[in-house]
Formats: C-alpha cells, structure tokens, sequence
C-alpha cells in the first residue's frame, strides 16, 4: 500500500544529506534500521509487519530508559510520525493495529501538537499492556493528558469517563510503586477520585502520602481541603497510626473522630497519649462510659485531659532548667545597664509605675507559685522592709488593685488547690477593687485546667449579678478564662439574662459578650449569637461610639472563630445594625470566620477595605488590618506575604490603619521574633504618632513572648530611657519587657502546636481579644481595663517536651533538638531536622525547632515530640556491652 507523504523536494533532500554527514557510525545505521522499520510496518504481509513492530518497539523501550535527552529513537522516527498515522487509520481492527497504537502512542510523547492529547487517544485504542514498561517521563505525559481530557469531559454532559478511570489506576499504581506519591495524589484530586488512593497505600509509602495530603490542605479551596484530610484519616486508620489520626481529626474539628478513636484503641498508654494531645489542644473533651469502659480508667485519663498534671509537669521543668528562684521587675528592668537620666526618675513610685510592676512581676513569675511582691509570707514582709503583699497591694490606686489581686493568679497558674487557698483571704475584703480582683484570680488559676469539683463556678456564679461592675466584669471575665471553649450551659443560663437587659452597664455587658464568645468560641451557638445581637441593637447611638462596645461585636465573632461558612447568616443579620458599627461588625465576623484558614481571597477582601481613605469617625479598618493577620498565620508562605503587604500598609495607610498594622505584625509572629519584623516594630516604636508607637512596642513583647530574646530585651531597655518621662509609653514598654520574660522564658503564647499544625481555639481567641482591646490603648489598657491583659492567659503554655515512662513520671533520655526542615515530597528518607544539639528532657522547643529521640532504647507514643509525650521501653532493644 503506498503511503500519502508527500515526496521530499531537493532543498529538503540537501539538508537531509548534510544532517546525516553529522551523524556517528551507530546512529547513521539506527537512522537505517528505523526507516526500514517503518516501511516494512507498511508490508501486506502480516508477519513482516508484526516483526517490524516487535523490533520498532523493542528499539524505542531500550532507548526510553534515560530521559535527559529525546531518544534517539524517539528522533529520527519524528519525520515517519505521520505517516504511520495514516498508515494506522487504514488498517482494520487487529492485533497489530492495537500494537501500532502502542507505539504511536509514545511517538506522540514528542510529536503531538499542543492540546491535541494524541498520546492519550491512541494509549486507548492500544493494547492494555503495562504503561511502566514505557518509562517514567511517558507515565507522566499521559497522566497531564488525562486530567485535561477529564476536565473537558466534564464540561460535556452525560460524557462517560470509566476507559479513563481504568488508566488512572494503572498511572497511579505505577506511581505509588516507584515512589512519586505526590504526583499519584495530584492526578487522583484531578480526576475527583481521592478515594481510590487508599487502595494502593502500603506500609512502605502512607507516612509520604499523608504528609503530603496534609500540607496541602492549606492551599486548596474548600471542601476539597476538608475532603484530603478525610482521606489522610482513612489512610492512618487503616494502618493504625491512631496518634496521626487524632491530630487529623483536632484539625477538622471532629469530635465524632476523637471518639471512634477512643473506641478502636486498646491500648491504655495510647490512650494516654490521645488525652495529653487533647489537654495541649485545649479540647473540654468529656470521656463517658461508652467511649471508655472501665471506671478506674476513665478517671486517670480525664485527668489528663483536665490538664491536672501540668503544673507538676511545668514546675519539673523549671527545676530542670533551674529557674525557680523568684524574680522581681527590677530584675527584669535592669535599670543599671542604662546610661543615666532613665534611674533618676525610676525610683519615684507612681501609681501607674507600680501597676506596670504588677503585671511584669504576674508575667514573669506565671506558674511558678512566689515571687517576691506577691505571694511573700507576713513574717518575711514585716522584717524590717515593710515590703509584702499587703504594702504591695496598696501600693496600687484603686482599680490597680484589682490588677494587683488578680496577679496572684497568674502566679499560681494551673495550681488549683494553693491557687484558691491563697486568693481565699481577698475573697472576704471590703474593698470592691480588692474583691473584683480575687474573682478574676479564681479565674485565671483556672484556665486551662479543668476540675471535677468546678470550684470556679461555684465560687464566681454569686457575684455576677452585685451592684458594683467591677465585681461584677471581674466575676464574669474569671468565668469567661476558667471555662474557655467549655460551652456549659450553666454559664450560658448565668452570663445571657445579663447581657439582654437593658440597664446593664455598658462595660458589664461587653465583658459578658467576650465570656460567652470565649466559653462558646467556635461553637456557632444559635442562642448566644441571638442574645449578643440584640444587645447589639438595643444599645443607644451614644454608646455605640464607646470603645467598649465593639467588645460586644468581637464576643459575637469569637462564636464563629475559623468557621468558615457558618458565618454567612449572622453576617446577613449584621447588615441590619446601625451604621456606626454595621461595616465594623462585617470585618470581625469576615476575620474570626477565616481565622486560622490561609484564604486568599479573604485576605484580598480585607486587603481591600484597608485601601480606601476614609473620613475621621470610621473605625473599622483596624480589625480589618488585624483580619488580614488572623486569616494568613495558617502557613508560613502567606504569613510572609502578608508581612510584606502590611510593609505596603504603612506606607499608603492613613492612621487608624498604621496603628493596626504593628499588631497584625505581633499576631503574625507572636513568640517566633523574627529578625525583619523586629526592626520594622523598633523603627515604628519611635513614630511620631503615640498610638502606633506604643502598638509596637506592645508587639516587641508579643514577638518575643517567653523567648528571653536579648535583643528585644535591649530595644525594650532603650526605649524605657528614652521614653522616661512619658508615662503612658513607659508603661507599654514595661509590659512589653514582662513579656519577653514570660513565665522566665519557658511559656509561649504561640496558638499553633503539633509542629504548626493545629490552631487551639481558645489560644487565639485571648490573643484577639487582647489585641482588640490594643486597638484603642487610651481608653482600654490605659484607662481602667488594664486587666485585658490577663486574656493572654489562654495562649499560656509551656514551649517544652517532657517525656514520661508508662507510669507518668517524668524520665530523663537523649532528644536531638534542631531547626524543622520541611520534608514533604522529598524522595527517600530525608532528615526532618538541621543543625541538631542533643540534650536531655525535659528541653525547650524554640519557634520552628523539633525534637528527636536520638536513643533506640525507647518508643515514642506520638510521631510528634511536643508537650507531654509518654516513652515505652522497645521490646527489640538489646544495649550494647
């Protein structure tokens, strides 16, 4: 049969004769054998043809193997492509016909026109052969033609995609097998059948797979994002990774996942392990009797999760470090290492000096049960000095006082029983500031820490509905810290009837707002929303201008935090409200929605409301900064981003917005200072503008929370000369210091746990709070509500891993502790960690750092050393003589 191409002209004759001369000896013959292949492919003897299409292919898998250059083979046969096309489309349905196909089909790998998906068309008309056996570059075309292929399908109605399907699981099986579970993932999301992936999983190869589902749930649209952690859960159900899964199922927010895993473990210290990973998350989890059987059981893990042992554990850890002692402000201040004129006006006590002491001092002691203002006996104090608790406290002016009081919580933190002894005394004062502080003290003890008993209810339940606010907001607010994320409805039936009448002080009702939305955070509780909205309404025009009310707004979208779609009804009703706090509203439900989640076009959303320039008066574009933070801390490539665009912020903003920005910038990199962000928050520590200095200097602190970083401790030190005779930034630079030395350098308040993987809820609601209440310095943390401070407790938690035996003692081993290097999609067994030191725990994990076991004598019952994590001896251990 003669063949259509058309005869070569003679220029094209001269070019080929030249091409040849350039030729080797081997290739000029391989050019010959090839185009007689070809010609006698075209034979009309059927077993010629079948012998040249048996050598034809033999030539081009040999040559496939490589694939830095085209094949040779591949080459030469570029000038035939068409003709065997032509040649293929007149022969009849045969063996042969499918083998051509075959072969055309890998032709098409470097022949095909762009978008014509050739290679594709005729691997269907081909024989069903092993794809593999063509080589890996081949696998990898045919893959990107068939997602497009699938998309086009998909536009058609009706299109049937089952011969597709049956090629994904060929390319995929293939993949999973040769160690590209990345690109096996990839083509599944593309053809919307994730589900087939946990078939080919095996024990060699989920622990990539679900690393890589796992990282790239952050950049996928919902659901898609929800649907690849489902799948990830699967996959470490069905290889019994039930640790791994757990932290799926924190992610997802699925409580029904945290019980099927109770129910399938049977392993005891497992158990134990799911419960300290709970208790790190801040999960109010509740084992009943189905979940777990056995009484005596079920009491020694709700304890963990209660979080009884973490005082022990944290004092452990401070013996360890050998940070007990006591320290004082001056300690901190280090007034010596100053050049002059800042010690001559240190030493005159002024109230708002001595306030400023309190919270350094609460601070710095966190958790440490003494120091030496406070918790000091009356024999010690009456020695001579006069010093004391008792001179202490009245060394605070009125509302100081119940900062003074409640500091003795913090300092007592998570230690219930001596907590409440020692708050006991000031619960019977006279004074109302004294008795204010007491109750919020009972509070702060409590946070974190769950007891049966509930004796932060009991006690604070009284004094919600006294005459004095004061009382009342430091009732209420010690309510809202102790039962956190904890959603009981007998707080919801005491803190409602409050926030609905009408005569409540305006104060009052915005800290009830933020005790229910903390109580309720994330919960999208119907009933409470529906009483903070009509507060919301109700309240006059004039008090609609207070600072205080937009308390009322964030209580309201504490209930929605990082709930995404939930939010669309409340945010329809918010359209209803007056105009003064209508777009006000809009931003904090956008910004808690999205908390947490990397969505862009949230971000670009609220990028674009900080565009505008508005007249004075509008006050809704600070959240809107603080939104753009609290939606892009998800991963670390959009939190770069938006450092770089709050840079831009700065710039272009006008006021309201540049006093955001150095907030947004601590939330961004609260307790991990890094380095550009620290000099972009010291240049914006001198602006000239007050309210965006002392911003900055606030997120000096935040920035360097508990890491003792001796820079921001020398910048912080400067600025307290510098600014020596303002009191009011003085101030904000002592509690920025007090920071920085946060629980001596042992706390974080880093909401993100389980190496960056989980958010705790509760963590980032204070955080907010604290940094809303930031927005309007003046009136807030300057004024008489200093006590906001306090909200950072919920994001108080020890940056350490402790390591226990199967008895829950602590147990000294080698951990290797160095920078996390990102591993996913690596080939191999990459090293997770650089630049490695090896101590033993209990050991502080810095922001970004990872541990290790550098022993093989035990096994670690989480993946991830974080926290409390129990050891088992390794049965297969035999030590070395």
């Amino acid at each position: 049969m003669a063949t259509t191409a058309n005869p070569p002209t003679k220029e094209s004759k001269k070019k080929d004769e030249k091409k040849d001369e350039d030729l080797s000896d081997e290739d000029l013959a391989l050019k010959q054998q090839l185009e007689l292949y070809v010609e006698r492919v075209q034979d009309s003897e059927p077993g010629v043809q079948k012998l040249a299409l048996e050598s034809m292919r033999q030539e081009i898998r040999s040559a496939t193997s490589s694939m830095t250059s085209v094949p040779k083979p591949l080459k030469f046969l570029r000038p035939h492509y068409g003709t065997l096309k032509s040649y293929y489309e007149s022969m009849g349905e045969s063996d042969l016909n499918r083998y051509l196909a075959d072969i055309l089909s890998v032709l098409a790998l470097t022949m095909s026109a762009e978008g014509e998906r050739e290679s594709l068309k005729y691997r269907l008309l081909g024989s069903d052969g092993d794809i593999g056996s063509w080589g890996h570059e081949y696998v990898r075309n045919l893959a990107g033609e068939i997602s497009q292929e699938y998309t086009k399908r998909q536009l058609v109605e009706e299109a049937p995609t089952n011969d597709l399907v049956e090629l994904v699981k060929q390319i995929v099986a293939f993949h999973m097998k040769h160690n590209a579970e990345p690109e096996a993932v990839d083509l599944l999301m593309e053809v919307e059948d994730l589900d087939l992936l946990i078939d080919y999983v095996d024990s060699t190869n989920y622990k990539r797979t679900c690393l890589y589902l796992t990282s790239s749930a952050s950049y996928l649209p919902g659901p898609d994002d929800t649907l690849v952690l489902d799948i990830a859960y699967k996959i470490y159900l069905k290889f019994e990774e039930l640790t791994s899964a757990l932290r799926i199922a924190l992610f997802l927010d699925n409580l029904q996942y945290v019980k099927q895993l109770f129910t399938m473990c049977n392993d005891l210290l497992q158990k134990k392990q799911f419960c300290y990973i709970l208790s790190r998350h801040g999960v109010d989890f509740i084992l009943d009797e189905k979940t777990i059987m056995d009484a005596d059981e079920r009491e020694a893990l709700q304890e963990i999760v209660n979080n009884a042992k973490l005082s022990e554990g944290y004092l452990n850890l401070a013996r360890d470090v050998e940070v007990m002692e006591a320290k004082s402000p001056e300690d901190i201040y280090k007034v010596h290492l100053i050049d002059g004129r800042a010690s001559a006006g240190a030493s005159v006590d002024s109230a708002r000096q001595n306030l400023a002491a309190t919270f350094v001092n609460a601070f710095v002691n966190a958790g440490f049960g003494q120091d030496k203002l406070m918790t000091v006996t009356y024999e010690a104090s009456t020695g001579g000095t006069g010093g004391g608790a008792g001179s202490w406290l009245f060394k605070n002016k009125e509302h100081g006082k119940a900062s003074a009081v409640a500091s003795l919580g913090m300092i007592l933190l998570w230690d219930i029983d001596s907590g409440l002894s020692q708050l006991d005394k000031y619960l019977h004062s006279n004074d109302n500031h004294v008795l204010a502080g007491s109750l919020l003290g009972v509070g702060i003890v409590n946070c974190n820490v769950n007891n049966d008993c509930d004796p932060a209810l009991a006690l604070l339940a009284d004094y919600i509905n006294r005459e004095d606010p004061t009382v009342r907001i430091g009732a209420i607010m010690g309510l809202g810290l102790a039962y956190a994320g904890a959603q009981n409805e007998q707080i919801r039936g005491l803190l409602t009837p409050i926030i609905g009448d009408n005569r409540t002080p305006l104060d009052v009702a915005a800290f009830t707002a933020i005790s229910l939305g903390l109580v309720y955070v994330g919960s999208c509780n119907e009933e409470v929303a529906q009483s903070i909205i009509i507060a919301l309404m109700e309240r006059s025009e004039s008090e609609l201008d207070e600072p205080l009310c937009r308390f009322l707004v964030l209580g309201l979208g504490l209930l929605y935090l990082g709930k995404q779609e939930s939010v669309e009804a409340t945010a329809e009703v918010s359209k209803t409200f007056d105009e003064k706090i209508r777009k006000y509203c809009d931003m904090i439900l956008l910004s808690c929605a999205y908390a947490g989640t990397g969505n862009v076009l949230k971000v670009q959303n609220l990028l674009g409301h900080c565009s505008q320039h508005l007249e004075k008066g509008e006050f809704h574009q600070g959240p809107a900064v603080l939104g753009i933070a609290m939606v892009a801390m998800a991963e670390e490539l959009g939190l770069d981003m938006s450092i770089r665009s709050l840079e831009h912020l700065l710039q272009y903003g006008e006021q309201n917005i540049r006093r955001a920005v150095p907030l947004a910038l601590g939330l961004l990199c609260i307790s991990n200072p890094k380095v550009n962000v620290m000099d972009t928050l010291s240049r914006l520590s001198h602006d000239t503008d007050s309210e965006v200095a002392m911003a900055a200097i606030i997120s000096l602190g935040l920035i360097g929370a508990g890491t003792n970083n001796a820079r921001i401790a020398g910048m912080l030190r400067n600025l307290s000369s510098y600014y020596y005779k303002e009191a009011s930034l003085l101030f904000c630079v002592r509690i920025a210091q007090g920071l920085v030395h946060l629980g001596k350098g042992l706390l974080t308040l880093a909401p993100y746990h389980s190496e960056r993987f989980l958010l705790s809820p509760t963590a980032l609601a204070g955080i907010i709070t604290m940094l809303h209440a930031s927005l309007d310095m003046k009136s807030i943390i300057l004024g008489k509500y200093h006590y906001v401070l306090y909200f950072l407790v919920l994001a108080m938690q020890p940056r350490m891993l402790m390591t226990v035996d199967e008895e829950l003692k602590p147990i000294s081993v080698p951990v290797r502790v160095g920078q996390a290097v990102d591993v996913v999609g690596q080939a191999g067994r990459p090293k997770t960690i650089t630049g490695f030191q090896t101590h033993s725990t209990p050991v502080l994990l810095a922001a970004g750092e990872r541990a290790e076991l550098a022993t093989e004598k035990y096994l670690p019952l989480s993946p991830i050393l974080e926290g409390f994590v129990i050891l088992k001896t390794n049965p297969d251990y035999h030590e070395d003589n």
